[in-house]
């Protein structure tokens, strides 16, 4: 029974993802008619995936049974051989359940999910690598409550994304390195989806079970921390906010900046896969108003699916940054500049890079290639 109401949980799952991209772009037209929708958020909507949107699940002596309600529709059906679930078309979505290989999803040339003994795997087909929901957990540096670890400060690549105010202008040159997103490629769930799955720190064991993962495991202590960051209260002038899901995140951003907004993710021509080169700064753009020092920046988190922390700050500019590097690379980056940190942790990865003590100097960074920022347009 228990493994039924697994089974139940995962199949639904795949099937609300699946009839997701249609509304989900119709809920961003509706709400944001005259704001275009940045590639943090594109890549997360899963547009090779079909729209069907018309669910059923029965279950009867034959097992279960899942029918969208059209004649080529979704079909989920459990037998002896296991569970099987076509979409009626030769290269649609097949769900598949074995007696050895757990549960898989595959789109036939798009992305696969599967779960099995190593947890939740999200493969992108064409690309032909697994990608697992978790890394080991370390400061996430966009965080300011948490000290940097000392590993951090050699290792993590964001350490080049910070620097000075003053040096925000066209001329300026910076050793950078825009890598791939290091957080789960996870895609956005539907927020009646979202809603049904526990995100609290009492539900942690529920979600573990849900997706399959060993507690002792890197993606659950991943996806602990996740929860554990977001239940934290944050720093004095702060309001935050994990968005669970696109609607949500947006609901939240126009609660706080207005209806008429601007968002905007950093866009690089081909990520950074050496060592950090030589940027220079040839255009730089405010985003905010002249007099509006207030922006929503929602970071991706490491979770099963799309999770963004969001937090709204007072004194925060936002900007749009050109920059070339020295092989010729180009990136259309997102800075955000604070000129209030007397509140952030005296050791966070800021300080000790740039040298400068809380609340001194304005501090600045580039936004990873997953995160948005969002201002009133």
């Amino acid at each position: 029974m228990e493994f039924l109401r697994f089974l139940l949980f995962f199949t639904i799952l795949s099937l609300a993802i699946v009839a997701s991209q249609a509304d989900l772009d119709d809920y961003w037209k509706s709400k944001l008619p005259n704001t275009r929708m940045p590639k943090a958020v594109r890549d997360l909507l899963h547009n090779d995936w079909s729209e069907d949107k018309s669910t059923s699940v029965g279950v009867g002596k034959g097992g279960v049974n899942v029918n969208t309600g059209k004649g080529k529709g979704t079909h989920v059906n459990v037998g002896k051989g296991g569970v099987n679930v076509n979409t009626g078309k030769g290269k649609g979505t097949h769900v598949s359940v074995g007696k050895k290989g757990g549960v898989g999803v595959s789109t036939g040339k798009g992305t696969r999910v599967g779960v099995g003994k190593g947890g939740v795997g999200v493969s992108t087909g064409h690309k032909g690598h697994r990608v697992y929901v978790g890394v080991t957990p370390s400061p996430d540096p966009f965080k300011y409550l948490y000290a940097a670890s000392e590993a951090q400060l050699h290792d993590d690549p964001n350490v080049a994304l910070f620097f000075l105010e003053k040096d925000l202008h066209k001329g300026t040159t910076m050793n950078l390195k825009f890598t791939e997103p290091q957080s789960s490629p996870a895609g956005f769930l539907p927020r009646k989806t979202a809603d049904s799955i526990p995100f609290s720190s009492n539900g942690v064991d529920d979600v573990l079970t849900r997706f399959d993962l060993k507690p002792d495991s890197a993606s659950a202590e991943a996806l602990k921390n996740t929860i554990k960051e977001c239940e934290e209260p944050g720093i004095d002038g702060e309001e935050k906010y994990c968005a669970t899901s696109m609607e949500s995140m947006v609901d939240f951003t126009t609660s706080k900046l207005g209806s008429k907004v601007e968002a905007i993710s950093t866009e690089v021509q081909k990520p950074d896969t050496e060592s950090s080169q030589k940027y220079q700064i040839v255009d730089v753009r405010k985003l905010n108003g002249i007099k509006d020092d207030k922006s929503v920046v929602c970071h991706k988190m490491k979770y099963a699916y799309a999770v963004f922390y969001c937090h709204k700050t007072l004194e925060t500019e936002a900007y749009a940054v050109s920059l070339i590097g020295a092989n010729g690379n180009r990136a259309k980056a997102v800075a955000v500049c604070h000129k209030d940190t007397a509140a952030w942790n005296p050791k966070h990865l800021a300080f000790q890079v740039l040298k400068v003590k809380p609340g001194t100097v304005p501090i600045c960074h580039f936004l990873p290639q997953d995160h948005i920022v969002w201002v009133s347009a």
